[in-house]
């Protein structure tokens, strides 16, 4: 017998967008209107409506304009943290970002996926974590699941399917450990 994808099955069964789908609606209205099209330097605009629409945002948090975020009561951002321009934070799961973290521009952090021997493709979604001081650089893919533990770099243009350990850079597609950020680490991690 021949195997087939039957995308006219699939099924959420058992997801849950946190939120009712006016809400979700409304999300998208004002993230498109009155968060895109706020001025550069209006970060406390910003967090406002993300806090407003259940997202944790620190102190001092710059989230410019043209980032995106798909539940943003899915997502948590640390004291002092930077997310770029057109960065998406595709958070049909949790995305827990810590202090001092940078997720650079065009950055995707995505928690969902398909099985891909499901001929149903059911959805599958996992967690992402960047802990304190990691640095997501520009372009970067990070999937499903992945952790980027204190102090950790993503490359620019890597594509991130295992964790990053402490004070590790990672670079490539598939990202692999390249050297450690810091060689003195006893007073930063």
């Amino acid at each position: 017998m021949k195997n087939i994808v039957r995308l006219d099955l699939y099924k959420q069964d058992g997801y849950s967008r946190g939120r009712s789908g006016l809400i979700v609606l409304l999300w998208w209205f004002v993230q498109g209107t009155l968060f895109r099209f706020s001025l550069h330097n209006m970060y406390s605009w910003r967090r406002l409506l993300l806090r407003a629409f259940g997202a944790r945002i620190g102190r001092d948090v710059r989230v410019r304009s043209s980032a995106k975020f798909t539940y943003p009561w899915k997502v948590s951002i640390g004291d002092h943290s930077w997310i770029g321009d057109y960065a998406e934070l595709y958070s049909l799961d949790r995305i827990d970002i810590g202090a001092h973290c940078v997720v650079s521009q065009h950055s995707y952090l995505c928690t969902g996926s398909h099985q891909m021997d499901d001929p149903y493709f059911g959805l599958v979604t996992k967690p992402i974590r960047v802990k304190d001081g990691a640095w997501i650089a520009s372009g970067a893919f990070v999937y499903p699941g992945v952790t980027v533990h204190e102090m950790g770099v993503v490359g620019a243009r890597s594509t991130v399917t295992k964790d990053v350990g402490a004070n590790e850079v990672h670079i490539g597609a598939p990202a692999r450990f390249m050297k450690n950020r810091f060689e003195d680490t006893g007073l930063l991690l």
